[in-house]
């Protein structure tokens, strides 16, 4: 049984009463019409070859798939500008995975290295020169009051500029300019400390 829509005011055989083909009887084909490239095609052909390329190159399966699945992806995107003049299929998804490989390898090496804290090594603390233990001792009492409470408070004892202006009563702007002084009285004694010696 099939169903002819006319549209009003056509006759039943002319062109316009013929039924027009919908969304679903338009097909996208993955053969582009230019180049003759089906990708399909190629990833039956080809896909087995590159999936081995990739784990060799990668030591990871997991990722070797996806690093096929990336080429074909770029080779239907780039299936266009696919040349048979040039070279073959197998050639251009060979040098497109190439490219696929490398950017996985570069994004590994940016990627940091997540190691269980069982399997962490231990990191040796530098060994605390006791000479310079010595002159932060010596640079704190050549500070005044003011400036060696605001330094022991934030910086060796951990309190925040508001946690310590609200126990001493000093504003936040005159704690942090006294320690900011104070920091650089300290750095001037330890440099020249290290000249003398």
């Amino acid at each position: 049984m099939s169903l002819v829509v006319t549209r009003p005011g056509t006759q039943e055989g002319s062109p316009m009463s013929q039924p027009t083909p919908g969304p679903s009887a338009q097909t996208t084909s993955p053969q582009t019409p230019s180049t003759g490239l089906d990708v399909s095609a190629a990833f039956a052909e080809h896909g087995s070859a590159l999936l081995g390329f990739a784990v060799n190159a990668l030591r990871d399966r997991a990722l070797a798939e996806d690093c096929v699945q990336e080429t074909f992806l770029r080779a239907w995107r780039a299936r266009a500008s696919f040349d048979p003049a040039r070279g073959g299929e197998r050639t251009w998804l060979f040098a497109i995975e190439r490219r696929v490989v490398l950017d996985v390898h570069r994004a590994r090496q940016r990627a940091p290295l997540l190691v269980p804290d069982e399997h962490a090594p231990e990191l040796a603390a530098p060994a605390a020169d006791p000479l310079e233990r010595v002159g932060i001792v010596e640079g704190l009492a050549r500070l005044s009051d003011e400036h060696r409470e605001v330094v022991v408070a934030v910086h060796l004892t951990g309190l925040s500029y508001q946690e310590f202006s609200d126990v001493s009563g000093v504003p936040v702007a005159t704690l942090r300019t006294r320690c900011f002084y104070a920091l650089r009285a300290l750095r001037t004694h330890l440099d020249d400390g290290e000249n003398l010696s």
